[in-house]
């Protein structure tokens, strides 16, 4: 106790040790609500806020804050565990949860809520108190233990927000906080008040899973047949006990075929799960092979370096970050063209000095590509070192998509799926109904009879080189937001890209989405029975398998053209 703030406090204190020493009064602690009358209902008798004197200046809670050591500990704990009595207590709790919750120690106690500019506001009156660097104020710290208890109080105050989304978030969180069975009985009663069905019945849920510990059996059993659809991990922990070793057979067998639902559900939902992110590993594979499957299934040519096309795309897109760092969105949107004209031009420049002598040559190509390949990497290393470089994500890509304790996929992942599938359809309208597709189509399948007809079968070919180049880039784009940029970036894919292009027909974009995203799904399969480098493996072995069987591919081209 501050003896010198609090004289009166010393002297009472004294008098008690005197009159125990004489055998006339025992010693004991003055409480926290001691100076404050008894209030009508007896169920706040130890609860000093839902006085009418809680939060005014002087009251036996400010003292007990304004005491510190020990004695705040315990006052903060009684205030916390007891509803606000009024919405003076919830701001107060709110700034306290903020470190922004401040005691005069100097008589009377008061407390003050620090605003902007340092200014400290009465909770009560709204009053301007003075500055909480002003002598006789001391910010109101908190402990571990202290924030534990205030998680669910703030929390059960969050269910009473006007927001929607705020109340289901503060359901949510509650499943991790630590509850007492005053906080169960709390919450029971804010239940009917709830507009939200979902919100409603994870609270439902929660009452639920906290009961099935009761000692009487009819309530546990009321509790497992309200947790029957739970997909919450700690509600199972809770059940597997029940079904194990609960005294009443009726409650064990209850318990068991809770799990047994619960077991169903979560393997349906982590089916779905593995199979979204399957599909999400497959898009990537089909953005870094469609581009391959331009050059290579439609030219003819085996271009080595179609990984580093991806690697100019993703330096492009973190150059444009470090240009606009503040505008990662813009960045973004800006890097998918300028990605895919920096890397067709560099596509169309080694079509025109390097491959344009090498048709017809396919040893020679792979040859003089990979060492291309190779040049450029050393080159991505005296431009940008080499370090890899972090690509930051826009707002909003950041953060997942959760529709259950199941099941959740970050949002980046999502995007490029659907990215993924937007450029494939893309460039599937621009070979099917443009143009400049029916001439790469007729350069492809007869070079002669294009060049009678007037095709320039020499541009034709630069252009389309430096189309799947473009995409190639566009494709580097999308796993700068996936995984450092550096400058082997490209190796990591060139291989899977082949294997799908090879796997899904030669020439055939259907064949390529297909196998993309299938070998994608497969993988993500086998992972966690495999693991990550044997189901690649895997994967490998079935492909060859497969090729072995069909060694034009699952979807191979049809007509003379693809004969000859």
């Amino acid at each position: 106790m501050n003896t010198q703030t609090y004289p009166a406090a010393r002297w009472r204190w004294a008098g008690l040790v005197l009159a125990a020493l004489l055998g006339t009064a025992p010693v004991q602690a003055e409480p926290i609500a001691h100076a404050i009358p008894a209030p009508s209902n007896p169920s706040q008798a130890s609860d000093p806020a839902a006085t009418p004197q809680g939060l005014a200046p002087g009251s036996a809670l400010l003292e007990a804050l304004a005491e510190g050591g020990m004695r705040r500990s315990q006052a903060l704990s009684q205030w916390i565990e007891h509803p606000p009595a009024s919405t003076a207590d919830q701001a107060a709790l709110r700034a306290l949860n903020h470190d922004h919750l401040y005691i005069q120690t100097t008589p009377p106690a008061r407390l003050g809520i620090r605003q902007e500019g340092d200014r400290l506001i009465d909770p009560t009156t709204g009053q301007l108190l003075g500055k909480a660097d002003d002598s006789g104020w001391e910010k109101i710290s908190l402990n571990n233990a202290i924030r534990i208890k205030l998680r669910p109080r703030i929390d059960l105050m969050d269910l009473t927000a006007a927001d929607p989304a705020t109340r289901h978030a503060a359901a949510e969180d509650l499943f991790s906080a630590r509850l007492t069975p005053a906080y169960i009985q709390e919450i029971k009663t804010l239940l009917p008040n709830l507009a939200e069905p979902e919100t409603q019945a994870k609270l439902k849920q929660l009452v639920a899973g906290f009961e099935l510990t009761a000692p009487d059996p009819a309530t546990r059993l009321t509790a497992i047949a309200g947790v029957a659809d739970a997909l919450d991990p700690e509600i199972r922990a809770r059940l597997a006990p029940l079904a194990a070793s609960d005294p009443d057979p009726a409650v064990r067998a209850a318990a068991q075929k809770a799990l047994n639902h619960i077991d169903q559900r979560v393997a349906a939902w982590q089916f779905g799960q593995n199979l979204v992110f399957g599909l999400s590993l497959g898009s990537v594979l089909l953005l870094s092979a469609i581009g391959l499957a331009i050059t290579f299934g439609v030219m003819g040519v085996i271009n080595m370096a179609h990984g580093e096309m991806m690697m100019i795309g993703a330096y492009t897109t973190w150059v444009l970050q470090q240009l606009l760092p503040q505008h990662l969105t813009a960045a973004l949107l800006l890097a998918i063209p300028a990605a895919f004209v920096v890397a067709g031009l560099v596509g169309i420049a080694i079509e025109r000095g390097l491959i344009r002598f090498l048709y017809g040559r396919p040893l020679e190509t792979l040859l003089a590509t990979f060492g291309l390949s190779l040049i450029l990497q050393q080159a991505a290393r005296l431009i940008f070192t080499p370090l890899n470089r972090a690509v930051a994500l826009p707002e909003f890509m950041q953060n997942s998509w959760v529709l259950n304790p199941v099941f959740a996929i970050t949002y980046n992942r999502l995007y490029i799926l659907i990215f993924s599938l937007m450029v494939f359809f893309a460039l599937l309208l621009l070979l099917k109904r443009s143009t400049f597709g029916l001439r790469i189509r007729a350069v492809a399948q007869n070079r002669q009879m294009a060049r009678a007809c007037g095709v320039r079968s020499g541009w034709i070919d630069a252009l389309t080189f430096g189309l799947g180049s473009g995409i190639a880039g566009v494709a580097g784009v999308a796993l700068a937001l996936i995984t450092n940029v550096g400058p082997n970036l490209g190796q990591n894919y060139i291989v899977d890209s082949f294997m799908v292009v090879v796997l899904g027909g030669v020439g055939n974009l259907w064949g390529t989405l297909v196998a993309g995203m299938g070998i994608g799904v497969l993988n993500k399969f086998l992972e966690p029975y495999a693991g990550a480098v044997l189901a690649k493996v895997v994967v490998l072995v079935l492909v060859i398998l497969v090729i072995q069987k069909r060694p034009r591919g699952l979807f191979p081209q049809k007509g003379r053209a693809a004969e000859e």
